[in-house]
């Protein structure tokens, strides 16, 4: 899940890295409150979950507070992304002197975190990298070893960036690093971090991105930087859809029936978690299939789980049938998973033989889950129909109506 910028911030200032002077603002009197309490010229940015804001004109600058009040009305509206602005973050503007990169993810080949520094912050990393390489180091370190100011100083230093600078710059990466694994995130970054002409360094932008499944573990400091449970925050904002899919799988502590992501296709999901669940959407739309979601189900949901996520996919608009499949399951009970979704078409008001274009759950209790689906005449297959196979089944029925 991503944060809004200045909710990036928030965190970042709890652990002492150093920050300009902003406000968060919701209207242009607000905005104008905000440039006159900091009594200096200002920059207005449109808090979105995407990137462009620059190129859309969604950044401006303004010298004075009255000047600040008329920028913010000119940028709210804009869309970035395809994104409303939830608000305008109001900062004090600063004389740089020199931009720097640092940031720190996951890299999935090495199954190790990495710190990746530049001394060419402010443009898109990617871009360093692939121009200027000898600018840009990355860095790996153990989750179980201690971790040291050494491996900020080492990543920095190895981009040519020597006394004072480096000495500086150290303990606010450090602190970067820290945050990366306090609080289970998949990104912490700083872009661009700067030195000023007065030679302070300031942190002038910052994206920071959670393992959705830490969340009830920082909870308390979600509610705090006020994002709701509900929010699923991928880039954008979470959809009416989202919501309620969140709110499905909140109901009941049994089980995983949620994690839904909006699409625009036509045909229903009720697909497997983890991997299971990517390996099932990606055979959909390799076959011509348009998923009208994802989401993921398992861990043994309740019925009335998998009812409330099936009827919550059958309400989306255009969504004509609808595809239930896992990999093979111990944890879930297959006659459970079958009782919630026909329970779900029935109270839909549809046809379950006619809705559910396949079932393809092998496993635990997967006898009487059969047993059950011939029952209302839905179509199913076990575990001698590949995931691939099943997925493509669905698709062709649907391109058959």
């Amino acid at each position: 899940m991503r944060f809004y910028e200045y909710e990036s911030k928030a965190l970042f200032a709890r652990h002492g890295l150093p920050l300009g002077q902003s406000g968060v603002a919701d209207s242009a009197v607000h905005a104008r409150d905000i440039a006159h309490r900091i009594g200096s010229p200002v920059v207005l940015k449109s808090q979105v979950l995407s990137g462009g804001r620059m190129k859309a004109g969604a950044v401006k600058f303004a010298d004075t507070p009255d000047e600040a009040a008329q920028i913010y009305d000119e940028i709210f509206p804009i869309i970035v992304g395809g994104q409303k602005a939830r608000s305008i973050l109001v900062e004090e503007k600063s004389p740089i002197a020199q931009e720097y990169y640092a940031g720190v993810t996951w890299d999935g080949r090495r199954k190790l975190p990495v710190l990746i520094f530049s001394d060419m912050g402010g443009i898109d990393i990617e871009e360093v990298a692939e121009q200027h390489p000898d600018h840009v180091s990355k860095t790996h370190f153990s989750t179980l070893l201690p971790v040291t100011p050494r491996i900020a100083k080492e990543a920095i230093a190895a981009t040519g960036v020597t006394g004072a600078a480096l000495n500086k710059l150290t303990p606010i990466v450090s602190k970067l690093i820290d945050i990366f694994l306090a609080y289970d995130l998949t990104l912490a970054e700083i872009n661009p971090l700067v030195r000023l002409e007065d030679g302070r360094f300031v942190v002038l932008d910052g994206h920071v991105d959670m393992e959705a499944e830490a969340r009830d573990q920082h909870a308390k400091l979600l509610a705090e930087l006020g994002i709701g449970p509900e929010e699923t925050r991928q880039a954008r904002p979470p959809t009416d859809f989202e919501i309620r899919g969140a709110e499905v799988d909140a109901s009941d502590h049994r089980g995983v029936a949620g994690n839904v992501v909006e699409f625009d296709g036509d045909l229903g999901l009720i697909i497997g978690a983890g991997g299971g669940s990517l390996t099932l959407f990606d055979a959909v739309r390799s076959q011509g299939g348009r998923p009208a979601n994802y989401c993921e189900i398992g861990g043994n949901p309740s019925v009335k789980k998998a009812c409330e996520l099936t009827k919550l996919v059958l309400s989306k608009p255009g969504v004509e049938k609808i595809a239930v499949m896992m990999n093979v399951v111990s944890n879930t009970r297959v006659d459970i998973v079958a009782r919630g979704v026909i329970k779900g078409c029935i109270e839909s008001g549809k046809d379950p033989s006619e809705t559910i274009a396949i079932f393809r759950i092998p496993g635990a209790w997967e006898e009487e889950g059969f047993k059950i689906l011939a029952k209302h005449k839905v179509d199913y297959c076990d575990r001698s129909v590949s995931m691939y196979d099943a997925a493509g089944r669905a698709v062709a029925k649907m391109k058959a109506a």
